[in-house]
């Protein structure tokens, strides 16, 4: 397994950096809002849904009876539709006859979405408003060639795709625009992290206005000469910068073998002594011939051989100081494995040595 080692680069400072309040707090009220719905793609070329997806022919039939045409689900045997479920993301402040992308998957027996044209469906909120309606191609990220079996090629998902803009915006989004007071929401919550926006945000404006309500809420009352500005001096409180205070964290995917790590975290004086023990057991079979003119039999006779064989115990020691960069060097060189040093590191970790979080993914 190949070992990719991420080292962040902290420029000789600790786990910190001047980050600006935009990307460390985001503003209440101003949020994505998600949107689903059902609709229809038709147009397909025989890939649509079969005679089992039973709810597309009722849809199909619900659609052609709003346009005067009555015609029994039970009676229609068509290929070409497909039954999809739509979702989307409505921005903040979107406005009505804004475009927005919508994302399309069959929820059929469907094969194929490819060249297939989605049928006006509304979006709705959580709450079931109507917030957006999307029509149009769907573009699909893979395709499918072929009648099945070993003729067929699939590539990537065709049963899957999306709308660049497809959806229009028929309302605006239920955001709150600033108004009085601010409340900045910490992405991370930490109690030194909004603490320190408070201070900065009440010494650049030399007034008491922030207040933090909790390690993750920051409210800021907008002062009186910019109540008639409360959309500029968000935009002056997102543009100051704060020196951001995280936990040191390590994180580990012992599936794909990668390590993330700041480089500035640090280890106790420590030894690490690491050794493998290889254990064989092989199993060889030796054909028993008889003389000639005997009565004996051909037979063959299985011969089991164990060796055991321990490697020399490698040893790296650590001095006061090391960080998790020194360790993971020294262990490279000694030809430590991706799942050796996973393994130091969890040990060290249980050991106290290691003044940092361990999340294994």
């Amino acid at each position: 397994m190949r070992l990719i080692l991420i080292i962040l680069l902290a420029c000789g400072l600790p786990l910190t950096g001047a980050v600006r309040v935009k990307e460390l707090a985001s503003i209440e009220g101003v949020r994505d809002n998600q949107l689903i719905g059902y609709g229809l793609v038709v147009g397909l070329n025989g890939t649509g849904d079969k005679r089992q997806t039973f709810f597309s022919a009722q849809t199909l039939a619900n659609l052609l009876d709003r346009m005067g045409v009555q015609v029994s689900p039970t009676a229609m045997l068509v290929r070409n539709t497909a039954a999809v479920m739509l979702t989307a993301t409505l921005p903040p402040f979107a406005q009505p006859g804004s475009g927005i992308d919508v994302q399309v998957a069959a929820i059929g027996d469907s094969s194929n979405l490819q060249g297939g044209l989605l049928i006006l469906t509304p979006l709705k909120s959580s709450g079931g408003a109507v917030y957006a309606v999307a029509q149009g191609p769907v573009i699909t990220g893979g395709f499918s060639a072929g009648k099945g079996g070993s003729n067929a090629s699939t590539v990537n998902h065709p049963t899957a795709g999306r709308i660049p803009n497809g959806a229009i915006v028929e309302q605006a989004a239920p955001s709150i625009p600033p108004s009085g007071r601010l409340s900045l929401q910490l992405r991370w919550a930490d109690f030194t992290t909004a603490s320190r926006l408070v201070q900065v945000v009440n010494k650049h404006f030399n007034a008491d206005l922030a207040r933090a309500e909790s390690p993750g809420l920051v409210s800021v009352t907008i002062p009186a000469e910019w109540a008639k500005r409360p959309i500029q001096f968000t935009a002056e409180v997102e543009s100051l910068s704060v020196e951001a205070d995280r936990p040191a964290r390590i994180v580990i995917s012992e599936r794909t073998g990668t390590i993330t790590a700041g480089r500035e975290i640090r280890i106790r004086p420590t030894a690490i002594l690491h050794g493998n023990l290889t254990v064989s057991v092989e199993t060889s079979y030796v054909v028993s011939q008889p003389e000639g003119f005997s009565e004996g039999k051909t037979t063959v006779v299985p011969q089991t051989n164990v060796t055991a064989k321990e490697e020399a115990a490698k040893s790296v020691q650590l001095k006061q100081g090391a960080t998790v960069d020194d360790l993971v060097k020294a262990l490279l060189a000694i030809g430590s494995t991706p799942r050796d040093i996973i393994a130091i590191l969890q040990n060290l970790k249980s050991s106290g040595a290691l003044e940092a979080e361990i999340e294994v993914i």
